[in-house]
């Protein structure tokens, strides 16, 4: 029987990998029924009593909320077994992209990265390689869409041998043709349809570990941890995350990454 999953992101800026306003991308999948989700939204209103229409992850990360924010990624809250979210380092899958796109060695990928972390000198050709991409890229599936492989990712996650139902929040990237390739590019993707956040309660949970998940990763990488969260936020981390920086990874998901970036690192 397919599975129905419902996503959203946080940090998304399309294929601007560096030099825009972030630098994590967080894609979170969830597996949960309407009901199940607006019940969760209401308690979260109850416990944060905001009069906001609509509530985002900044409110749970409110310091006076931190006991609604571990309930909420708690083993008490909704989220146990029916989560999952995909963590990309842009830095990292935009000098992955280059890379591969010049044909290059592996081995540039740890100088670059590097290069990038030291001086402002790599930042900016970066941001112009990054730049140059951008406006040369014809294909329908953009190599540098970080997006697009969180997509496919979360369906390989969810998938137990049958077709993954998808309900994504409403992004102008999902266009009915890289709908289509996604389909064509990964055979557990069944349907990929867009939602309303303010109508769909699932999509609202979505959007909170999305947030949630991007602010910590973020913090971790700019050296500001919050431990306690990030034990909370652990067992959702996707483990084939997009990744460099082993300490950051082990110090947000608990243990050394086994993800695509770390292997790499190591050189496997």
């Amino acid at each position: 029987m397919p599975t129905t999953i419902v996503c959203d992101e946080s940090g998304y800026e399309g294929e601007k990998l560096v030099g825009g306003v972030t630098d994590v991308f967080a894609h979170a999948s969830i597996r949960l029924d309407e009901a199940t989700a607006a019940a969760c939204v209401a308690e979260l209103r109850d416990r944060i009593k905001s009069p906001a229409t609509m509530y985002k992850a900044n409110h749970l990360l409110r310091a006076k909320h931190r006991a609604t924010l571990l309930w909420f990624l708690g083993p008490d809250g909704p989220l146990p077994g029916n989560a999952s979210v995909f963590v990309i380092d842009k830095t990292y899958f935009l000098i992955t992209g280059l890379v591969d796109r010049l044909g290059a060695s592996p081995e540039a990928i740890p100088f670059l990265y590097d290069a990038c972390r030291r001086t402002e000198e790599a930042r900016e050709f970066l941001d112009a390689a990054n730049d140059f991409i951008r406006a040369h890229e014809t294909a329908v599936l953009p190599r540098l869409d970080p997006l697009l492989p969180a997509i496919i990712r979360a369906a390989e996650h969810w998938t137990d041998g049958a077709p993954v139902l998808i309900a994504h929040d409403r992004q102008t990237t999902l266009s009915p043709a890289r709908i289509t390739a996604l389909r064509q590019a990964s055979p557990a993707i069944a349907t990929i349809e867009q939602l309303d956040s303010f109508v769909d309660h699932r999509v609202q949970i979505a959007d909170f570990l999305a947030g949630i998940t991007y602010r910590i990763a973020s913090g971790h990488l700019n050296a500001a941890d919050d431990p306690e969260v990030s034990a909370a936020l652990a067992p959702y981390l996707d483990p084939h995350s997009l990744w460099y920086d082993e300490p950051s990874w082990q110090r947000l998901h608990g243990v050394a990454g086994t993800g695509s970036a770390l292997s790499l690192r190591r050189g496997a």
